[in-house]
């Protein structure tokens, strides 16, 4: 879609917009743009890609209605959620991290040695796992009981076994964390699903003030929204971020710490079921070199 295009889509919604459009390419699902209006207020546009996306838009305006009810911090105000297009006010501050899109280089927009990072999202993380999984389960989010999520895991692993191939090394792994059950929790909660640095806003003294990106919002292994939490951080920054999360009143249990870590070993397969849904050969090979094949 051209940008005069976009600009005409968005007025025919009754947002007059200025000719500043800035996109961001990463997105399968969307392309992202942000833009001024004629009053010089911030939007974010999320243009979807393809005609069958609009199932997914309305289960993730439901989800950021759920969010915002009992979350303190700021998550995205959809004013425009249509199958064409969805737009919401630009939230204040940026992600912790950012990604060129060209490059793929990072860049940090909070200091990366102020902690304070650790313990205001370990807060934030408490108030986002104690939402009512029923409450979350009512409006038709994917609800996984701890033994379901072994389930999916190792209905992963045969898929992307079959269709791309895992070394034995790391198939061995994952295989032997699903069946140790002294790693896993005996509950779920309600989770994010998709958290890293870079759907996290802060300020610059690392105060956490916003979520974004929550299409893969659901019930499910908290250790999902810690785990990604080590990519950026480190597993040291990880135990911080635990005894902090139990600190404000965060659900733990016994292996936590060593469960999460191997959640993010495992990172590798869930992008390669993510290369296998978009079936586009730039994922797929990169997916090989994570699994050990390359």
């Amino acid at each position: 879609m051209k940008r005069d295009d976009i600009l005409n889509l968005a007025a025919s919604y009754g947002l007059q917009l200025n000719d500043d459009l800035v996109f961001n390419e990463m997105g399968i699902d969307f392309k992202v743009a942000f833009v001024t209006d004629i009053n010089g207020k911030k939007w974010v546009l999320r243009i979807p890609r393809r005609d069958n996306l609009a199932s997914q838009i309305e289960q993730e305006k439901k989800i950021l209605a759920l969010a915002r009810k009992y979350l303190s911090i700021s998550v995205p105000d959809w004013k425009i959620a249509s199958p064409k297009l969805v737009a919401y006010p630009l939230l204040e501050n940026k992600p912790v991290i950012t990604f060129d899109p060209e490059t793929y280089g990072i860049t940090w927009n909070i200091d990366q040695k102020n902690t304070r990072i650790v313990s205001s999202l370990a807060k934030v993380l408490v108030e986002l796992h104690h939402i009512p999984t029923q409450e979350a389960a009512s409006i038709g989010v994917k609800s996984l009981t701890p033994q379901m999520a072994r389930q999916e895991i190792l209905h992963n692993i045969e898929s992307v076994k079959r269709e791309i191939g895992i070394s034995a090394e790391l198939e061995t792994r994952w295989r032997r964390w699903v069946d140790t059950d002294s790693l896993w929790p005996t509950f779920s909660t309600f989770i994010h699903g998709d958290l890293y640095a870079g759907h996290i806003l802060a300020d610059k003294n690392g105060e956490v003030s916003g979520i974004i990106d929550w299409s893969e919002g659901q019930v499910g292994d908290p250790s999902i929204d810690l785990s990604g939490h080590i990519a950026v951080f480190g597993e040291q920054s990880l135990r911080d971020l635990i005894d902090w999360y139990k600190k404000f009143g965060g659900r733990v249990w016994e292996n936590i710490f060593a469960h999460s870590v191997e959640r993010y070993s495992a990172t590798p397969l869930n992008y390669a079921i993510f290369a296998i849904k978009t079936n586009m050969d730039e994922h797929i090979t990169a997916a090989k070199g994570q699994l050990g094949l390359l």
